[in-house]
């Protein structure tokens, strides 16, 4: 199953990266109920956590924007 409707830059950068279908962890991220709350994650180590957390927070930072920009460390 493909990641959920996701913002199109960031659905590129996970194609990009290797990430095709979504861990069980990040598909919870990604449910309707869980945008805009806290979220206390508890998995194994490669799980998948990582980028749940930034699924998680993608909508807040990105907004509608169709670019990513890279962070200042890896902009050098």
């Amino acid at each position: 199953m493909p990641f959920p409707t996701i913002n199109p830059s960031l659905q590129a950068a996970l194609t990009e990266r290797g990430y095709a279908e979504p861990t069980p962890v990040q598909l919870a991220v990604l449910e309707p109920e869980t945008f805009e709350r806290d979220l206390l994650v508890s998995a194994q180590t490669g799980s998948g956590k990582t980028v749940g957390y930034g699924l998680a927070m993608a909508s807040t930072l990105l907004g509608e924007s169709d670019k990513l920009e890279p962070t200042r460390e890896l902009s050098r």
